[in-house]
Formats: structure tokens, C-alpha cells, sequence
């Protein structure tokens, strides 16, 4: 009984260091896309406001488009 717990209780500390370890480096990865992003936009780089705008503006348009369609 003794070893049966310390075996579970080693493999929870286990499993709760890798669950720390993935959300440490999900952290990494989330700052790095927002700098990335906010690099991207206020830069004027790779993503521009208007063409974000005019993205969105397609996609509504296609969704009236099948709302209407449906209807």
C-alpha cells in the first residue's frame, strides 16, 4: 500500500511540473506573438489597419451573403 502511494504521489509531482513547464512556455510563445503583432501593426510591417478592415469587411459581407441566402 505504501509503495502504491508513494508511485501515484511521484507521478502527480511529476505531472504537475510538465503542466507547469507547458504553461511557462505558452506564456513565452503568447508574449512573443503580441510583440510580434503589436510590431506588425504599429510598424506598419507585415499587417496594416486597412487591409484588417477590409478583411473584416469581406468576411461580413459574406456572412450576409449566406444568412440571406439561407433565408
Amino acid at each position: 500500500m505504501v509503495v502504491v502511494v508513494v508511485a501515484l504521489t511521484t507521478l502527480l509531482v511529476v505531472v504537475g511540473v510538465q503542466v507547469f513547464l507547458v504553461i511557462i512556455d505558452l506564456r513565452r510563445a503568447v508574449k512573443r506573438l503580441n510583440g510580434i503583432l503589436e510590431d506588425a501593426i504599429l510598424g506598419g510591417g507585415l499587417i496594416r489597419p486597412e487591409k484588417l478592415t477590409s478583411v473584416l469587411e469581406m468576411l461580413r459581407k459574406n456572412k450576409k451573403l449566406e444568412i440571406q441566402g439561407q433565408s
